[in-house]
């Protein structure tokens, strides 16, 4: 850790030096020089050789001087905005870390019951209501994959579950290209025009690679497609130290470096200057498990360092914090969520999802979402330093109060206790007797308290009723299309 002393002092974490990231990058384009990456989409492999690269059958050997070229015309800001006034409130650049929970778990704590249960299109929508309340969440993901619904096109139900419950940006999960088209189609309305949704996207798609080395024909497509609307989109690879990487943390980072800039280049050779979000979820493969770790330390080391490779490189990073191996929420899942809340926050990644997954990334639980995002507040306020000036001196306050004295009833203590200081809700600080009288509740307890109120009495921005109506039309046109 070091502190940046100047007109405000933060606390950040670096663990890579601007020397070992350009080591690091060197090997990630050898990787793509030498071994080459495999796409498997047609119009990729098209759109790659006529940049350039050397193709063989639906391997592709990418030259430097083409991730060299995307580097330079990739843009070093993506803006997401608030889908109800078109407000930009997340600008990805430098060290602005914004968070969020993930998508497409499979299974969802209930809160009435404390049940495991699979998740549905109400689960996502119970998720996005709590994620569009918590004061330190700043964008949703679906926290759930909607299983009651025919699978071809349950990312239509997932996506209208979550933008009629929230006007917070939304990282968005597609099944298939033709998905992906038809939720571009639903923001567009919701924003107002193609046009009005590039200019204030509030929209970001999320794709991945499959390590090691090689791209599958919907993600490739879904990579095309995001340029040419000239929307944002998140590539990032989720490779195992030891099962689909090296175990080697050098290693790995390169291997997981190819991946991003191989579907960078991509993306900006079919529209330069297309918004591109780098990062992943670098994590190892527990070998008496074989489980991919969200609890580990090397977990918390591998996002740290790719955070400095993304900075370095210049362009935003998607992060991974608040998650958790454990299988219930309890003192481990309290541990792991601050530790990699913390580290992620002093790290400066921007796009920080998971938060709110237990049992490594199969269950969602609300009452973590809530205790996390408490701990979201805690990093904030750590990571925001000490502010050292002559009001912050307070030297004619302290010259007042004299000797003895106290400095409760200042002014000076009025106009800074609130910025001054963070107050938490869940993390209570009361005596011993009060917390006995309001029922000795446990942080668990508490956090379930807090997520069925916000169920019961928050209500979210609507849409106009029009918007609602022609979203539920593409919906139901995606049924009709599957059945026909």
């Amino acid at each position: 850790m070091r502190s940046n002393f100047g007109i405000n002092a933060s606390a950040d974490l670096q663990v890579l030096s601007d020397d070992q990231c350009k080591h690091i990058l060197g090997a990630a384009m050898e990787i793509l020089e030498r071994t080459g990456v495999v796409y498997h989409d047609k119009e990729s492999l098209e759109i790659l050789e006529k940049a350039g690269c050397s193709v063989e059958g639906k391997r592709v050997r990418i030259p430097v001087k083409l991730v060299e070229k995307a580097l330079r015309t990739v843009p070093s800001k993506v803006t997401l905005c608030n889908s109800r006034t078109g407000k930009r409130v997340m600008e990805m650049e430098g060290n602005n870390a914004y968070f969020g929970s993930g998508s497409d778990t499979p299974f969802f704590i209930d809160p009435y019951t404390n049940n495991r249960i699979p998740t549905s299109k109400k689960t996502v929508t119970m998720a996005s209501k709590v994620l569009d309340a918590l004061p330190n969440i700043d964008f949703i993901m679906s926290l759930g994959i909607v299983q009651d619904v025919p699978q071809e096109i349950y990312d239509r139900h997932q996506f209208e579950a979550m933008v009629l419950n929230t006007s917070k940006p939304i990282v968005i999960t597609a099944i298939d290209v033709e998905g992906y088209s038809d939720i571009i189609k639903m923001c567009e309305i919701v924003a107002g025009g193609e046009k009005e949704l590039q200019r204030n996207p509030f929209m970001t798609l999320y794709a991945e690679p499959i390590s090691p080395l090689q791209h599958p024909g919907d993600s490739a497509q879904k990579l095309v497609l995001a340029a040419k609307k000239k929307l944002p989109v998140v590539y990032t690879p989720c490779p195992m130290f030891g099962g689909t990487v090296p175990i080697t943390m050098a290693g790995g980072l390169a291997t997981g470096l190819a991946e991003s800039l191989s579907g960078l280049v991509l993306n900006q050779e079919t529209s330069e200057g297309s918004p591109f979000i780098m990062g992943g979820v670098f994590t190892i493969m527990d070998m008496k498990t074989t489980i991919f770790a969200y609890g580990a330390p090397e977990f918390h080391l591998l996002q740290a360092g790719l955070a400095d490779i993304s900075r370095f490189l210049d362009i935003p990073m998607f992060g991974t914090c608040g998650c958790t191996d454990s299988k219930v929420v309890d003192e481990q899942a309290a541990i792991e969520g601050a530790i990699s809340i913390l580290t992620t926050s002093m790290s400066g990644a921007n796009l920080n999802h998971d938060v709110g997954y237990i049992e490594h990334g199969n269950t969602a639980s609300l009452e973590y979402l809530t205790v996390c995002d408490e701990l979201i507040g805690f990093a904030r306020r750590i990571t925001r330093g000490i502010e050292v000036n002559e009001e912050t001196l307070a030297l004619d306050v302290i010259d007042k109060v004299g000797h003895g004295g106290h400095y409760l009833a200042q002014e000076h203590t009025m106009n800074h206790y609130k910025t001054e200081t963070y107050y938490p809700e869940l993390f209570q600080r009361k005596i011993y007797e009060n917390w006995v009288k309001e029922g000795e509740k446990n942080l668990f307890q508490r956090s379930n308290d807090k997520v069925i109120n916000i169920l019961e009495t928050h209500k979210p921005d609507p849409l106009p009723k029009d918007v609602e109506e022609k979203l539920r039309q593409i919906v139901i046109d995606a049924e009709k299309k599957l059945k026909g």
